[in-house]
C-alpha cells in the first residue's frame, strides 16, 4: 500500500468523526429543533442506498469510507429523530 492510499484511507475513516460534534451538542441541548428531519433522513437514505456498492467495491478507502461514515451518520440521525421530539 502506497503513501497517497494510507493517507487516504486514514482521511476516510477519520471524516465520518466530525458528526460527533453535532452529535455531542444535540445531546447537551438535548434538541434537534434546529436541524432538519428531511435532510437527516434523505442523506441517510443516500448512504443506505449506497452501502451495497461501497461493501462490495475492492477499493479498500470506498470501503472504509462507507463502512464508517454509514455507521456514524446512522448514530447522528438516531439521536437527531428522538431529540427532534417536543420536550415538555
Amino acid at each position: 500500500m502506497d503513501l497517497l492510499v494510507k493517507i487516504s484511507l486514514i482521511a476516510a475513516i477519520v471524516l465520518p468523526f466530525w458528526n460527533l460534534p453535532l452529535i455531542f451538542r444535540v445531546l447537551k441541548r438535548k434538541s434537534s429543533k434546529d436541524i432538519s428531519l428531511w435532510w437527516a433522513l434523505g442523506v441517510w437514505v443516500c448512504f443506505l442506498l449506497m452501502l451495497p456498492e461501497g461493501l462490495s467495491s475492492e477499493e479498500i478507502v470506498f470501503k472504509a469510507f462507507t463502512i464508517s461514515n454509514f455507521i456514524l451518520f446512522s448514530i447522528t440521525v438516531f439521536i437527531v429523530v428522538i431529540f427532534h421530539r417536543e420536550r415538555h
